[in-house]
């Protein structure tokens, strides 16, 4: 029997499968439906009614295309193929219809509100409404909801699409939204007046196809059509979400996610979404020296030499930080270990095998989470460490994949099996694992950045044998896999390669505590954009591009190299990164062998292959780790403020509102109340 079905789209004739709806078959044959309730990843609600249809031979009424599958279609008198109509005379009285009772109740606030140039009611009233209304009766009202410092609600605009509701409950896994009352005293709102309890809400602000829903932080402060828009990659965390940076002039105004099925879908999370207000907080602007104690401003040329000349002939340590592309940890690398010292980008002390990209990476793609039938957690919250990886986990889980948690209980949005809470929760797994169809192992952060790392790596692979499944690391540092993978590291560790160090050279690692002076501590030059704990400790400072504002390479958590554009400039006299370390290897005298950032991707490139392969995730060969005696410990989770997470979150003022939101929502429902 075909698993494909031929039926006549307006005069088409096309091949679909036979369990696809209407709408999406229309989709496949390149004929647009108007629609404001159905989303391709929400489940149907088929309550909005543009999407109305003709089926010929069908009901003597238009059908909600949304609503009805192509297997349910009658064929013809003699088996024709079924025929729909997009554009009848049927179909264009019940478009109109239905768009005259949206605009019953929709207030005129085009010209104040956000939504306007990109609004789906304003674009649909153009193409398929009449302009007129025969209702002259007062429009009714809504009282607007309070869900947070993120996302701004008129109420009295809502079209009922309950697209809201289904995120918040089906994907971002949280119950506190829905419908109540009947007819005219219908309306959406929040459980017991609440605001939303979740790092992934701001997607109902593009989901919601009025202005109903529009974000709180960007309010009446630009048009979609004054703003330039700049594909790249976010940086909040390591999955690499694909996202759009809109700027005015100088300043970043808003950042929106962009469609990518194997890495964020169309999600991304609220860090990513609301950091950019801090973009222009804290930021470094002219380099620094510190005299006397006190930083005073300096010149390039000043603050260069006095770099080469504390680096000259001394023990230098290089340390990479968790937003560094890989160019510039590249370019650091070159020139540290020139001077004959080394670099060291595993921060957080985590015990990353050197060399070993199976180990630190994994062989799995984020995608291989949809196929997935066993889902094995060991050290790792993805609901903070990654929040639209846990979504796609939450996915799976709905589809019937099973979860396992070794570690501390947290609430992930979805059911799990805990297996226990330390390491020899995880031993006894590896000793009872047996094959599974389909299972996949990840292991985080928090679990391998104890003195036994390695060990907690090597059993995580062999339980990954057993299951004869996949395994991936999850990373919390969107620069980490591409500074492993060019070699950005030093045998034995962060604390080895302190040892001893007489300059530390810091690209932007602010989580980094570093001995005072007063006590005997290195001298320190900082390389970053904001006015974190890094440049509070250093010696001199050199202010570098944040991501929106340079090109740079990032490689995932899957090890998928990505290209982020830069979208502005960075502020005052600060450079790109890249583009300082070069100006300095001048200084020392040992030139960098690349003047653009093209010939340093070409040097980078002919060092590391596989980073040529932009938007693909290159094979590993499987190499497992030597299994030895793992600790005791209990494993701990890698973040413990999802909102505070690095530099550029800690200057920002909405995270700061919703870190402390999140603090008093976590000391007890009746304090979140008020």
């Amino acid at each position: 029997m075909s698993n494909t079905r031929k039926i006549i789209i307006d005069g088409h004739e096309v091949e679909v499968d036979p369990n696809l709806t209407i709408i999406q078959a229309c989709e496949q044959a390149g004929i647009e439906v108007p629609r404001f309730c159905y989303h391709e990843r929400l489940s149907i609600a088929g309550n909005c009614r543009m999407c109305l249809v003709e089926v010929v031979g069908g009901p003597p009424k238009p059908t909600a295309s949304c609503a009805m599958q192509v297997k349910d279609l009658r064929p013809g008198p003699n088996g024709e193929p079924s025929v729909i109509k997009t554009n009848s005379p049927m179909v264009k009285k019940a478009r109109e219809g239905v768009m005259e009772f949206l605009l019953i109740n929709h207030p005129l606030d085009c010209p104040i509100c956000d939504q306007g140039g990109e609004c789906d009611l304003q674009d649909q009233a153009m193409a398929y409404g009449v302009d007129f209304s025969r209702y002259r009766e007062a429009k009714r009202a809504s009282e607007d909801l309070n869900l947070g410092p993120l996302v701004k609600t008129c109420m009295t605009r809502c079209i009922s699409c309950t697209r809201c509701v289904r995120f918040t409950t089906e994907v971002a896994g949280i119950t506190q939204m829905g419908q109540t009352g009947r007819g005219e005293d219908s309306e959406i709102t929040s459980y017991l007046n609440l605001t939303l309890d979740s790092n992934m809400q701001g997607n109902i602000i593009d989901l919601c196809p009025v202005g109903a829903l529009t974000s709180k932080p960007y309010a009446f402060t630009a048009r979609p059509w004054e703003l330039t828009k700049t594909e790249s990659i976010d940086v909040m965390d390591a999955l690499g979400s694909n996202i759009r940076v809109d700027t005015k002039g100088r300043e970043v105004m808003r950042i929106l996610p962009r469609n990518n099925d194997a890495v964020n879908e169309e999600w991304i999370s609220d860090k990513t979404r609301f950091i950019w207000d801090g973009l222009r907080r804290q930021r470094l602007d002219t380099p620094y020296i510190r005299e006397g104690g006190k930083l005073r401003k300096a010149s390039w040329g000043e603050a260069l030499s006095a770099a080469a000349a504390a680096m000259t002939g001394k023990k230098v340590l290089g340390l990479v930080g968790d937003l560094a592309p890989v160019e510039a940890a590249f370019a650091l690398k070159q020139l540290v270990e020139g001077l004959g010292g080394s670099v060291e980008c595993r921060t957080d002390g985590a015990r990353l095998p050197v060399g070993n990209r199976s180990a630190y990476v994994g062989n799995a793609a984020i995608a291989d989470i949809d196929s997935a039938k066993q889902i094995v957690l060991i050290g790792t919250n993805p609901r903070d460490e990654a929040p639209v990886l846990n979504a796609r986990i939450r996915k799976a889980w709905s589809h019937g994949t099973v979860v396992s948690l070794i570690g501390p209980a947290v609430d992930l949005t979805y059911d799990y099996t805990a297996l226990g809470t330390d390491r020899a929760a995880l031993a006894k797994a590896v000793a009872e694992a047996t094959p599974v169809e389909g299972a996949l192992v990840i292991v985080g952060q928090g679990a391998v950045s104890e003195a036994d790392g390695e060990a907690v790596i090597a059993h995580a692979m062999a339980l990954a044998e057993k299951l004869g499944g996949k395994y991936m690391m999850l990373h919390t540092a969107a620069g980490r896999v591409g500074a492993m993978d060019v070699g950005a590291v030093t045998e034995g560790g962060l604390l080895a390669a302190v040892e001893g160090v007489e300059v530390i050279y810091n690209l932007g690692a602010d989580e980094v505590e570093i001995t005072p002076r007063s006590e005997g501590g290195p001298f320190v030059i900082y390389q970053g954009s904001h006015g974190d704990r890094g440049a509070n400790r250093a010696d001199i400072i050199l202010p570098g591009a944040a991501y929106t504002e340079e090109n740079g390479l990032f490689v995932n958590t899957e090890g998928r190299p990505q290209l982020a554009f830069r979208a502005g400039f960075a502020p005052g006299e600060a450079k790109e990164n890249w583009a300082i370390l070069r100006a300095l290897s001048a200084e020392l005298g040992r030139t960098q062998p690349w003047n653009s950032l093209a010939g340093l991707r070409k040097a980078l490139i002919a060092a590391v292959p596989h980073l040529a392969q932009i938007d693909a995730v290159p094979e590993n060969g499987w190499t497992p780790v030597t299994l030895r005696d793992m600790g005791a410990a209990t494993f701990r989770p890698a973040i413990h403020d999802f909102y505070f997470t690095n530099p550029i979150a800690r200057a920002s003022v909405v995270m700061a509102e919703c870190s402390a939101l999140a603090k008093t929502r976590a000391a007890g429902p009746a304090l979140a109340a008020e």
